[in-house]
């Protein structure tokens, strides 16, 4: 509960749309429809206390529109709002740029100045106990010894030492240049590692406390998807008691709740866990549990990798042993509150059981994952993830589905508040509020409240129906061919979306010398130098996969052609997805549509969303995959895009693009 400032009647408050109209004139923008509709669907969310679904185009504005009706209602109220979003990038606009300007042009009009807090997981914040006592040492045994690895690790140590003898808030993100995980795990616990304020020696001036404290004082607390699943689904509290939540991004909201109730296990988790424990217990124990992973370790490296339906015998015995030696060693370890006047042995003693326990409580998964009388009881889907030289094969168990975490843990006892620029799938909210665990629920809604763009008038989407299908062996000589001669017809300016590493790689070899252009290829450097330079330079072409598809905002002249290979259905042989399409159709459901589809359709209209990022700009979009406009989901494919001017032809996006490079 926030104690800075006392709540203040509404009817002291000025409306949403006094407020907006402040911010829009002091901003230099100009008023959108799209973004008073929301505006006001966000405010009767919260009042009404019912869920809300918004999807925004871009250039709506919808960061002011949650924005304005969450700071008034943080006014009113005795807890702040939290902003979940999915990416650093977005946190940092928020917090650096949107949240500043918003608080000092409302301030006026406002009983206070609006403030705001970012607050992100244990793992961020520098531990001060950590840096200066005899904490148990990070061992990373399961990596080849490189000598230069281990003097860059040691500078970067000493950077990280000397940084803490200066930083006020502990952020990792302070850090320029960044640091290594493998330096930055000597200076942070996680959540289930830390000895706790009250038992802690630092724990009255521990930075991630501290900006726990600052959160619970704020109108506004940004912090990101994996913060807010945690705080859902753990017993114990992160963030500050609110009764909001704006979940901005929410197209990834299931993925990123996915991963952290995704649990692993490796002989590299067991040996951790023996190390930490080693000291502490009979040696004999200790050595039960190295065995077992010992045994582990032999039969990871001889399993095939991928999902694993019905389980082995050998392996079921196997995680059995596990099981058991983790649990003997719990049990030798005593009571966990033992030693709490003691920091140093309370702290080895709280690593140990956290190794442990997580050793422990992910075997007993993996075994509860069998055993069900169908496919559609089951709960779970357990995998093997292959290894490389560097790093051993992982076990891996998750969720076949989230939607009961989220319904309970999330939705039970606040608002929320969900908004992206793709959210309704073949133009309905259905299958992503299927995933949120919203379809059953009477108290929520969808609206979809535009783009201030002219798609039509902007952009054209062409589909490539005259090309083959895709298939399995690399890019057709066709493709290359076609994408060649939409370049040449752009005079480069082209953001090409692959559907994986090895097709952008393949495009980017065939063509580099071919074309006329500057060609660059994600990973040749990093992500945001590449899309800066490709920005920068407006022949410039940039071939990349995932992270491309969402991440590159690309105004003007340079972004006239967005290229994607082929529709981004996931991957046949994915562990997760597969189950899951099969979980659904065990139900009675369409898996390939409830699953399939919808990510297929998400990712291409995030792709499609590269190209109009202003109001001027126009371009098109060409999808080489035949199938978007030849196969029976075509239609709902179709019907998650913006609504571009469409054709087949091969000449008109060539002359549309052709006009638009003597334009320029």
């Amino acid at each position: 509960m926030r104690v800075a400032f006392s709540a203040v009647p509404d009817s002291d408050l000025p409306s949403v749309d006094e407020l907006l109209n402040i911010a829009v004139n002091a901003l230099g923008g100009s008023e959108r429809q799209g973004q008073i509709t929301m505006v006001h669907a966000v405010q009767k969310a919260i009042e009404a206390e019912e869920h809300l679904a918004v999807q925004a185009g871009t250039g709506t504005g919808k960061s002011l529109a949650y924005l304005v009706p969450s700071i008034r209602h943080a006014m009113g109220s005795e807890a702040p709002v939290v902003i979940s979003t999915a990416t650093i990038a977005l946190q940092r606009q928020l917090v650096d740029r949107d949240l500043p300007r918003l608080a000092e042009t409302l301030g006026k009009d406002l009983p206070h100045e609006p403030t705001f807090a970012i607050l992100k997981g244990r793992r961020n914040y520098l531990c001060r106990y950590k840096a200066t006592a005899g904490w148990p040492e990070e061992d990373e045994q399961d990596q080849l010894f490189d000598p230069r690895e281990v003097s860059a690790t040691g500078r970067m140590v000493q950077r990280i030492q000397e940084w803490a003898e200066e930083t006020e808030t502990g952020d990792r993100d302070e850090l320029v240049p960044g640091v290594s995980e493998q330096a930055w795990r000597q200076f942070s616990v996680s959540a289930q590692e830390c000895l706790g304020a009250t038992r802690c020696p630092s724990g009255a001036e521990c930075f991630a406390e501290l900006a726990r404290a600052r959160a619970g004082e704020v109108d506004v607390v940004v912090t990101n998807h994996a913060l807010l699943a945690i705080d859902a689904m753990g017993d114990l509290p992160v963030l500050p008691e609110h009764e909001v939540v704006v979940v901005d991004e929410a197209h990834e909201l299931v993925d990123r709740v996915t991963s952290v109730v995704t649990a692993e296990l490796s002989d590299t988790s067991v040996m951790l866990a023996v190390r930490r424990v080693g000291r502490l217990i009979e040696q004999p124990l200790a050595d039960q549990l190295m065995e077992a992973g010992e045994d582990l370790k032999a039969l990871l490296a001889a399993a095939p990798a991928g999902r694993i339906d019905e389980l082995p015998e050998v392996l079921g015995l196997t995680l059995a042993l596990v099981r058991d030696s983790a649990w003997r060693c719990l049990t030798a370890l005593g009571p966990r509150n033992a030693d709490k006047d003691d920091p140093d042995k309370a702290g080895q003693r709280k690593a140990a059981f956290t190794a442990l326990d997580e050793v422990h409580d992910t075997a007993v998964r993996m075994l509860e994952a069998y055993g069900h009388a169908s496919e559609a009881d089951r709960a779970e889907v357990v995998w093997l993830d292959e290894g490389s030289d560097r790093r051993p094969p992982v076990l891996r168990v998750a969720p076949l589905t989230v939607s009961g975490m989220l319904r309970d843990r999330l939705f039970g006892n606040r608002t929320v508040v969900l908004t992206s620029a793709t959210l309704a799938l073949g133009g309905t909210f259905d299958g992503l509020a299927g995933q949120w665990g919203l379809s059953d629920s009477k108290g929520w809604q969808g609206i979809d409240v535009g783009s201030p763009f002219d798609h039509p008038r902007s952009g054209i989407l062409y589909v490539a129906k005259h090309l083959p299908q895709p298939g399995r062996d690399g890019l057709p000589q066709q493709y290359l061919d076609e994408i060649t001669e939409l370049i040449e017809a752009a005079g480069g300016r082209t953001l090409g979306l692959f559907s994986s590493m090895r097709a952008a790689k393949a495009a980017t070899e065939a063509l580099r010398d071919k074309l006329d252009v500057p060609l660059l290829c994600q990973g040749d450097d990093s992500t945001m130098l590449l899309v800066k330079q490709f920005a920068e330079d407006e022949p410039t072409c940039l071939f990349g996969t995932l992270s491309l598809w969402q991440g590159v905002d690309v105004p003007g002249p340079s972004l006239r052609l967005v290229i994607i290979d082929r529709v981004p259905f996931p991957r046949p042989d994915d562990p997760l997805t597969s189950a899951r399409q099969r979980h659904v159709a065990a139900k009675g459901g369409n898996g390939f549509m409830a699953v399939a589809a919808n990510h297929a359709a998400l990712l291409l209209a995030q792709g499609t969303g590269r190209l109009l990022r202003s109001q001027n700009d126009k371009g098109v979009i060409a999808v080489l995959d035949p199938r978007l406009a030849t196969a029976r989901y075509s239609s709902f494919l179709l019907g998650s895009l913006p609504p571009f001017w469409r054709t087949t032809d091969p000449a008109i996006p060539r002359a549309a693009l052709k006009r638009l490079s003597t334009e320029s």
